[in-house]
């Protein structure tokens, strides 16, 4: 069953905010391989002119996906996510992100374009701080294989 491209125009959010803590940056910079002491450490962060420990600029994606999963879960979207590969990713920063930041999101679905048994969603999640103030726009799409295939 493809999936509804009537869902298109629906927002989710805002949601409860994301805490960014050093230790997840940290983390998550390892993971990454991102090796400035920017994101390691608060003297380097300070020393480049952060108020803290920097995120690495993909880090926006682990806030932006829990956002997108209320897309997912939509039974009215009818996204089945056994089906779903990644396609694209895309990000704007407005301005860095860095330890200490509560970040509340709302994810928007864009588009839905069905071609050869494959549903393309493509959301748009705003990621903004406690003050309501930008400061990611990520932009997803989704492949979603449909049928027996």
């Amino acid at each position: 069953m493809p999936v509804n491209t009537e869902a298109v125009g629906r927002a989710y959010g805002p949601h409860e905010p994301y805490e960014v803590t050093r230790v997840k940056i940290r983390e998550f910079a390892d993971a990454v391989d991102a090796r400035s002491f920017a994101h390691l450490s608060e003297e380097a962060a300070r020393a480049e002119g952060y108020a803290d420990v920097v995120a690495p600029t993909t880090f926006a994606v682990i806030i932006a996906q829990q956002a997108e999963f209320h897309v997912v879960v939509d039974p009215e979207v009818g996204v089945d996510f056994s089906r779903v590969v990644h396609a694209d990713e895309r990000f704007t920063h407005h301005r860095p992100i860095v330890a200490g930041d509560l970040i509340s999101t709302t994810v928007h679905i864009d588009a839905i374009k069905q071609r050869a048994g494959i549903s393309f969603v493509t959301t748009r999640t705003e990621l903004a701080d406690a003050d309501g103030a930008p400061v990611s726009t990520v932009i997803s799409t989704l492949a979603v294989r449909e049928g027996d295939a």
